[in-house]
């Protein structure tokens, strides 16, 4: 791999620069001095190990921050009652808080999940030379190159239990960059970004559960428009830690006998997700989810219309005659209590007895 060379050249020309005043002598020679006998083959997988372990740390900080932002709105949105929805139809009543609660537990499970998966890269080929027989390497150069590498990292790095399998094997790259994409949409950031666009759809003909911060001047021809661009930006980044994923997958497939030379490809695509999704988080924490409020006027309406309530009417009348109020209550444009009233199922007072919202969550 050639930029290993590249930097053993660098090297050995600074030392010589420093030991002789002049770039290009022998004294400190790039294989021999540099290099010490090593391989191109366990130098690289070791370095892109040690950057990916440490890259993935900005990952699960920004998570961190989002899962405390998502929290803490969770906990001010306690009270507020608004209307689920299933297929994008009108469900059964939920708070805000709730749906909150939900994305903060998600974000959190599939942090958790990537922090103990990066625990594994722990792990280096450095000794292995070309093959994994260790060919070339200089005696007690594994007993001393793990030890320097652990105090210059600051954490503990251990020689691979089997250089063989480190060296051919690339299914780590899959495994952990599958923790990175699940954090990243399944059930979590994206999911929450997605989620918060649609309930912040309007202002007057959307959802218009909560309310967003703008944070640009809006449309180029809409006067007044406010886009939610930081959900927008980060399902987008989502989209492309998809691909990457899809990249990593395949090219941890390419390995050959004893090295898998598409090991660069997993490298490039993996640090990459990780740099986007470290900074999309972050600015989405930033600038959308920890400013945002709740409509409480515009849900409270939502659920006060609703006819998906008469679901609590199930036990009290069965399912056929909750079904004909709503359908009733439907076709003329009524509320839930005046279509049970003309269909006298119910006593409208034993009706508010029963419909009461706030008590379905």
């Amino acid at each position: 791999m050639p930029f290993n060379m590249a930097a053993n050249e660098v090297l050995a020309n600074r030392a010589n620069e420093i030991l002789t005043g002049y770039k290009g002598s022998d004294q400190v020679h790039p294989n021999t001095h540099v290099n010490m006998c090593q391989s191109s083959n366990d130098v690289v997988p070791t370095a892109k190990g040690i950057a990916i372990h440490n890259e993935v740390g900005r990952v699960l900080k920004a998570a961190a921050h989002l899962e405390a932002a998502l929290d803490a709105k969770a906990a001010e949105f306690v009270d507020v009652v608004k209307m689920g929805r299933t297929c994008l139809q009108d469900a059964v009543p939920i708070t805000l808080g709730q749906e909150f609660s939900g994305y903060a537990a998600g974000i959190r499970r599939n942090r958790l999940l990537l922090e103990r998966e990066r625990a594994r890269w722990c792990t280096g080929v450095l000794g292995a030379t070309a093959v994994c027989t260790g060919m070339g390497c200089m005696p007690g150069f594994s007993e001393h190159i793990y030890k320097n590498l652990s105090a210059v990292c600051g954490r503990e790095i251990r020689r691979d239990a089997n250089l063989f399998d480190g060296l051919q094997a690339s299914d780590s790259f899959i495994i952990l960059h599958a923790h990175l994409q699940a954090l990243a949409f399944a059930a979590t950031v994206a999911k929450a970004a997605l989620d918060i666009r649609l309930m912040g759809s309007g202002p007057r003909a959307g959802f218009g559960d909560i309310v967003i911060p703008a944070v640009q001047p809006g449309s180029s021809i809409m006067p007044g428009k406010v886009n939610p661009t930081q959900c927008e930006a980060v399902t987008m980044v989502a989209v492309q830690v998809m691909g990457n994923d899809a990249a990593v997958g395949i090219a941890a497939s390419q390995g050959n006998f004893e090295l898998n030379v598409f090991m660069p490809v997993c490298a490039y695509n993996f640090l990459q997700s990780v740099r986007l999704l470290s900074e999309a988080i972050a600015s989405f924490d930033k600038n959308c989810a920890s400013g945002i409020r709740a409509n409480r006027e515009r849900m409270d309406e939502n659920v006060r219309r609703s006819l998906m309530l008469v679901t609590a009417l199930n036990p009290h009348i069965g399912y056929e005659n909750a079904a004909k109020i709503a359908k009733k209550a439907y076709a003329e444009n009524l509320t839930l209590r005046e279509a049970c009233a003309a269909l006298e199922l119910l006593p409208p007072e034993e009706f508010d007895r029963i419909v009461r919202p706030e008590r379905m969550v």
